[in-house]
């Protein structure tokens, strides 16, 4: 399982999902000079989309025996965590001058490249499969023939 490079994208970016539980998301600057932190975890929306995607990454990662499930949830996790970026994006754009947002922000698009190298190594690595599974049955069949 962790012969893979695939794996390693993957577990990469399952942490860097998980880790979004923890981290503060912007700080808002208040009129007498504070801050207040905004976590991840304050925003009910955020949980459900942090939630949900910590879960299918954790799926991506324990479903190493079946390749195009495997490929397949990759995938569909890189668009979810794209749209959770593109709401970040929006939030940041909304909130600017009274927000400051945190380094953090910028982890759903680093987890949406890693899916998108680890959706691409997994398919190589099942057609790599398949062509060596066909050489082997051909060789069979020749012997036999």
């Amino acid at each position: 399982m962790w012969q893979r490079v695939q794996t390693l994208y993957l577990a990469i970016a399952a942490i860097l999902t998980g880790s979004l539980f923890f981290c503060n998301v912007a700080k808002i600057v208040t009129p007498d000079g504070g801050t207040e932190n905004i976590m991840y975890s304050d925003k009910v929306e955020y949980m459900i989309f942090i939630t949900a995607l910590f879960i299918v990454q954790c799926i991506c990662l324990a479903a190493f025996k079946f390749r195009m499930i495997q490929m397949r949830l990759c995938v569909i996790s890189a668009i979810v965590m794209l749209a959770f970026q593109i709401w970040l994006g929006v939030d940041y754009f909304t909130h600017r001058n009274d927000m400051i947002f945190s380094f953090t922000a910028v982890f759903p698009i680093i987890t949406v490249i890693l899916d998108m190298l680890a959706s691409r190594n997994i398919l190589l690595d099942e057609a790599m499969v398949q062509a060596s599974s066909r050489l082997r049955s051909s060789r069979r069949k020749h012997r036999q023939g």
